[in-house]
């Protein structure tokens, strides 16, 4: 929804992420929403050092760094007052717009630290998740936005000001993807102080007009010796939202042939700095925070943070490093805009609330993959996915609905949403199978329990994923609607051989109605105060194409060992870069403009609608009318 609010909280939430193993498993935890489990690196303590809950790397926050910045000394000197013997204590040094420090202390030597002067909270260090083309063309033709950034010319998209800089705090990026090409871009802005690091397998030639920044940071516990300190993306995701942001034009993108078309940032004409914030263990805090502070002193204009704490840890502003990062970024002048997370529909599950962030929550656009069952004597369903699988046009194969399928002692309601260890795999081998929703197991849970049975094809029954189409790859298996399957169901049951097949995706454009809210959207109202209302707009964000990157990590794990060089993607995570574009491209227009008239202008003027494709107000995933929440 969009609407506007004013920015009057002062007061300054936390997730762990589980250890990912490199690869193609950390790239699926992206735009998944999976469950969570427990790992070496769950170090996380809502209740802040005064709880004094357990021994770790904790964050000592001590406001604003002064004019001159804060020195490295004076944080060494408070450190080493409650540290007599200990060496390689001290993480991170924050000295520029942020004063505070990241250090390895007893939850004792955190409470100690808390009591000093000048110290504004002391907390353990969180890790944070990431919240897993055809989309921009959308937002200027698909309804009645109309993007005018210059009174004197046609309304575009097109990029004028070659000097804003948009910040990109992820997990690196693909520096060889043609969407960050610098052809025919003007010299580095002369405002720019930023760097461009070296490492093992990234160097100054990586950078260029376009990329003109970039720099790593590695967690306090990322010790493994797979952890590479670089700016080079492993995992897709910070190229993704990079591209989405600020990527130049790219004519014949497409993912394996799908969403083909011509692929292009919301800001084209801008430059990026990269600060790779995220390794498989998640996105530290502490880094986090290291990344806002070098941000500030290095001229960017934009920060765009597709990631953020889960509903379930937030806590107050003061103990965030992202709300707390903002809040000095936006003091420089910066314009700080963040993902609202994805654990939607559920109220008060909405991310990053600071008022002085511009909070962004997902929408689907008017694509869909389309991926039909055919049964019977060729009926027809319609359904939706992205799978690559052809097992034939005509209706041959063997149908189960899940719950016949029930292995003995199982429950039942188990067995019909095809949990791991309900079904009995002599019932299931070579066929389709039927599988509930009822219960929010992960789709691929499911995909992997039913192929491992050995059956053919699947088939989802799930209203809430309307506009976000899971991706399956090789197997056959996609998601119809409650009230189709009414109608599957009765055949299979009305038959002795019930047979059916599923078809591989095919592309449908100018859907309608478009858009509605992503189910997995976050929504309002902030957990943390009922008075501020979030999130504050919505983008695309329901399977995005954008640029992706070329780590053969994939190639183990996709059987056309074809690496694709774009990806389609869901998530708010995907949301967030498309209104960092936007706010560039406001900036370039107007760069006198402060972060708050640039929020302002995106949420209340013509920037916003509230109107879908069908000339209707915008609804929820099942249909209902979208909310303020």
């Amino acid at each position: 929804m969009y609407r506007h609010h004013p920015a009057t909280s002062t007061t300054i939430s936390t997730y762990e992420e589980p250890k990912m193993i490199s690869g193609a498993l950390w790239r699926m935890s992206l735009g998944l929403r999976l469950p969570t489990i427990t790992d070496k690196h769950h170090h996380t303590s809502k209740s802040g050092a005064a709880g004094g809950e357990k021994d770790g790397v904790y964050i000592v926050y001590m406001g604003a760094a002064t004019e001159h910045g804060s020195s490295k000394n004076e944080h060494a000197q408070l450190l080493s007052s409650v540290l007599k013997r200990r060496k390689n204590a001290l993480v991170h040094s924050y000295e520029h717009g942020i004063s505070g420090f990241a250090a390895r202390l007893s939850a004792a030597e955190a409470k100690s630290i808390s009591k000093n002067p000048g110290v504004v909270s002391v907390f353990p260090d969180p890790v944070y998740q990431l919240h897993t083309t055809r989309s921009w063309d959308f937002l200027k033709y698909g309804t009645d936005v109309k993007i005018d950034l210059s009174p004197n010319s046609d309304s575009n998209l097109s990029s004028r000001g070659n000097d804003v800089i948009i910040g990109i705090l992820d997990t690196g990026i693909w520096p060889e993807s043609k969407s960050f090409s610098d052809k025919d871009m003007d010299p580095i802005p002369s405002s720019w102080n930023g760097t461009c690091v070296k490492a093992q397998d990234f160097n100054s030639s990586n950078c260029n007009r376009k990329i003109i920044g970039a720099r790593s940071y590695n967690g306090p516990e990322d010790d493994d010796d797979e952890i590479v300190n670089t700016p080079r993306d492993m995992n897709g995701h910070g190229t993704h939202v990079a591209s989405t942001a600020a990527g130049i034009m790219v004519p014949g993108a497409s993912y394996h042939g799908l969403a083909s078309g011509t692929a292009k940032g919301g800001s084209p004409g801008s430059r990026i700095a990269v600060y790779r914030i995220c390794t498989p263990y998640g996105c530290a805090g502490s880094s986090i925070l290291a990344a806002f502070s070098d941000a500030i002193t290095d001229g960017v204009d934009i920060l765009s943070l597709s990631l953020g704490s889960p509903a379930s840890r937030f806590s107050d502003f003061k103990e965030d490093p992202i709300a707390i990062g903002a809040f000095h970024a936006v003091e420089n002048g910066i314009t700080v805009v963040c993902s609202a997370g994805n654990e939607g529909p559920s109220e008060k599950t909405v991310s990053n609330a600071a008022p002085w962030i511009l909070t962004v929550a997902a929408t689907t656009i008017d694509r869909r993959f389309k991926s039909n069952v055919v049964f019977d004597k060729n009926k027809v369903i319609k359904g939706e996915a992205i799978n690559f699988a052809n097992i034939g046009k005509s209706p041959v194969h063997p149908l189960i609905h899940a719950k016949s399928a029930k292995k003995a002692g199982a429950d039942e309601r188990n067995a019909r949403n095809c949990y791991p260890d309900s079904m009995d795999g002599k019932k299931i081998k070579g066929k389709i199978v039927i599988c509930d929703n009822d219960e929010d197991i992960n789709s691929y849970y499911k995909m992997d329990e039913v192929r491992n049975l050995g059956a053919i094809g699947a088939v989802l029954v799930d209203d809430k994923k309307r506009g976000d189409a899971s991706e399956f790859d090789e197997f056959p298996m996609t998601s119809i609607s409650s009230r189709d399957a009414v109608e599957i169901l009765a055949y299979l049951n009305s038959t002795k051989n019930p047979v059916a097949t599923i078809l591989p995706t095919t592309v449908v454009s100018q859907y309608k109605p478009a858009p509605t809210v992503s189910y997995f959207s976050s929504r309002g109202p902030s957990s943390i105060s009922r008075n501020i209302l979030k999130p504050d707009i919505a983008a695309p964000g329901s399977n995005i194409l954008a640029a992706w990157t070329a780590y053969n990590g994939d190639a183990a794990t996709d059987k056309r060992k074809q690496i694709p060089k774009f990806k389609i993607m869901s998530g708010t995570s995907m949301a967030c870069p498309h209104v960092s574009g936007l706010a560039a491209e406001i900036k370039s227009r107007y760069p006198s403009w402060s972060p708050s008239a640039v929020k302002s202008a995106i949420m209340t003027t013509g920037e916003a609608s509230q109107i879908n494709n069908m000339k209707g107000p915008l609804t929820a995933e099942l249909g209902a009318i979208a909310t303020a929440y």
